[in-house]
């Protein structure tokens, strides 16, 4: 029993410490992917603001972005170290926080990722409603739009919604803007359509909007990664649980006696005298 006992110690304690590891590991990801996603969600939220991709892109990504996401990968970090240094210590009481813990922030996730998840119901045609916010380019008021407009098509070396020529179409500039051009200069985009078109992007942001918001790589690993959390908490809360088995057992079932070795279980617990009465193990002051 007690062979069996240290095995499943120590085959527990390895898993746990594995399992506290590889959470840091996968929260820190999750951390890393959301922020890299949010600066380009909020160039498609400014982009797309007052139409039906908006809230496309809204439900696409809220679980994603969701503070209440990132907050539990901050927090799963802490309790991490706190079931790392429990399995280590082989602490009870950390143990037992560091469980109770885990399965309330699975609920919380598991309660989270059913409330945000929506297939968003958008359409090609819809990118259509984007050229609404074309006319506004350029104005000493909308900066903040000029300056999305130019980094999105920059970032998605793209031009226009459909085709570069809805910025003629929209606005009553003479020519794209610079950041339509392949290779940027001051005054690219003049020259590129007076002399050579292929120096412009030639494909439109429409459709690099309409990919985003069905879902790129980045959201579909921020999925995985989520999925992979919560089955690595799982695991890790029926380590705990074994764990937790084992040192409670072996704390109960291996008490000292008087001489400060290790009793087996079922062995009485006192001690024949001299004149043959029994006298308790224990010796009072």
């Amino acid at each position: 029993v007690c062979l069996s006992l240290s095995v499943c110690l120590s085959m527990c304690v390895s898993l746990s410490l594995s399992f506290s590891v590889c959470e840091q590991l996968m929260s820190v990801s999750v951390l890393g992917v959301a922020a890299w996603i949010r600066d380009t969600l909020n160039s498609v939220l400014t982009l797309t603001a007052h139409t039906r991709l908006e809230e496309a892109a809204v439900r696409s990504y809220s679980a994603a972005v969701h503070p209440v996401f990132i907050s539990v990968c901050c927090l799963l970090l802490i309790l991490s170290m706190l079931g790392y240094c429990g399995a280590l210590r082989c602490r009870l009481l950390l143990l037992c926080w560091y469980f109770c813990s885990l399965l309330v922030i699975f609920c919380v996730e598991l309660a989270s990722a059913v409330w945000t998840y929506d297939e968003p119901s958008v359409q090609r045609a819809d990118m259509i409603s984007l050229k609404s916010r074309m006319p506004d380019y350029s104005l000493q008021r909308y900066q903040w739009l000029t300056h999305t407009w130019d980094s999105f098509q920059t970032q998605f070396q793209c031009c226009g919604v459909i085709y570069f020529t809805d910025w003629l179409e929209m606005t009553e500039m003479e020519f794209p803007p610079d950041s339509c051009c392949t290779n940027q200069f001051p005054g690219c985009a003049g020259r590129a359509h007076q002399h050579d078109l292929s120096d412009l992007h030639q494909e439109g942001c429409g459709l690099k909007v309409y990919r985003f918001i069905r879902g790129t790589k980045p959201l579909q690993v921020l999925r995985f990664l989520g999925v992979s959390i919560g089955v690595a908490q799982i695991l890790a809360m029926a380590l705990t649980l074994t764990l937790l088995w084992a040192l409670y057992y072996g704390h109960h079932h291996q008490q000292p006696d008087s001489y400060g070795t290790p009793r087996p279980p079922g062995e009485s617990g006192s001690v024949v005298g001299t004149n043959g009465t029994s006298v308790n193990d224990r010796v009072g002051p």
